[in-house]
């Protein structure tokens, strides 16, 4: 899902992601709360509507942003106060409120408030965090079932976080919970938070397959395109990532060869596009000497080209996998596209 944090895709038109066959993207509660708000939001028809998107919107509830904000939120037990980046005042969440805000929003899939666990954390730690998000998610579940029982509610669905840092006993007991509550799809959340690859990996792991097979499962904040092949390979289905457009922005392109730095001089002469195995608009019209160009001349058209690009080769590679799994040649796809990206730029 490409990130649309504050209603638009950065560097991106709604055109362009149609264009490029994105089916859904994630809008940002904390975020959108602060600026424009909610309620004016659903007095111009929902959030479908005012950025003008047809497809599939899912919100986040807030938490990851507030969890980000350290020291200036107060955490309790019926949810959390902190102050607006904006202006300095003074703004509470609970998960009542994000289930309100959320459907005010009208996005179709709504994430439950959740506390995002740090890392490292304690054992105790852990536990104590995703305890409270349990007691979060029970309150989500209630306040969203009230709201959705009106005729004037929006369709959507309810996803549950599954917590517990790289504790898998907790991360088992987590999932235990959230089922026994009941959610039309499952989160993994806490991860790509400062853990390494490989506890992210072992993770996945162990608690993806576990998840009701019959319900989607979604790895929040991940990752890179070999995360999302590895991920796959692990049991996930749906992913979201800021990464396809900030590197973009920083200059950093993703390739069937790797990560491509296209601010290098070695690029200034180069006529070959990005990625010369790619389809996409830009690989089939642009060079790298041209983007290099543009990055180094600070010109808007770069970030909005590399953003391109990388969206083409996040939602390509989601393709690929899907045709690879319809065909059952996954296992022959991942090993091929690991051994491309060995290979390296000439």
């Amino acid at each position: 899902m490409p990130v649309g944090t504050a209603g638009s895709v950065k560097a991106i038109t709604q055109e362009m992601l149609e264009a490029l066959d994105a089916r859904i993207i994630l809008g940002n509660t904390y975020h959108l709360l602060l600026r424009p708000g909610h309620e004016l939001i659903r007095s111009l028809g929902g959030l479908h509507k005012f950025i003008s998107w047809p497809r599939s919107i899912l919100t986040d509830s807030g938490g990851f942003q507030v969890f980000s904000l350290g020291d200036l939120r107060k955490l309790t037990e019926e949810g959390v106060t902190f102050r607006s980046h904006l202006d300095g005042s003074l703004i509470a969440l609970s998960p009542e409120i994000s289930m309100e805000i959320q459907t005010a929003l009208g996005s179709d899939i709504v994430m439950c408030f959740d506390e995002c666990t740090p890392f490292p954390a304690t054992r105790e730690q852990a536990t104590a965090s995703l305890e409270l998000t349990t007691r979060w998610a029970k309150r989500c579940r209630d306040r969203f079932d009230q709201l959705h029982q009106v005729e004037t509610a929006p369709d959507q669905v309810l996803f549950g976080i599954v917590q517990g840092s790289v504790y898998q006993d907790l991360r088992r007991q987590s999932l235990d919970q959230l089922c026994e509550i009941g959610f039309e799809g499952y989160a993994i959340g806490g991860l790509s938070v400062g853990e390494s690859k490989e506890q992210m990996y072992d993770v996945t792991e162990f608690i993806a397959p576990q998840l009701p097979q019959e319900q989607p499962r979604y790895l929040m904040g991940v990752g890179t395109p070999e995360d999302l092949v590895e991920s796959v390979a692990r049991g996930v289905d749906m992913f979201d990532c800021v990464m396809p457009t900030r590197n973009a922005r920083n200059g950093q392109l993703f390739t069937s060869r790797g990560k491509l730095n296209i601010r290098n001089a070695q690029w200034v002469t180069d006529g070959r596009p990005i990625d010369e195995e790619c389809e996409c608009a830009v690989c089939q019209r642009y060079s790298r000497a041209y983007l290099r160009h543009l990055h180094v001349s600070g010109e808007i058209l770069a970030s909005i080209l590399a953003s391109y690009h990388n969206l083409y080769f996040y939602l390509d590679t989601m393709k690929r996998i899907r045709q690879a799994i319809r065909l059952s040649l996954f296992e022959d796809f991942r090993h091929e596209y690991h051994a491309r990206l060995s290979r390296g730029f000439e």
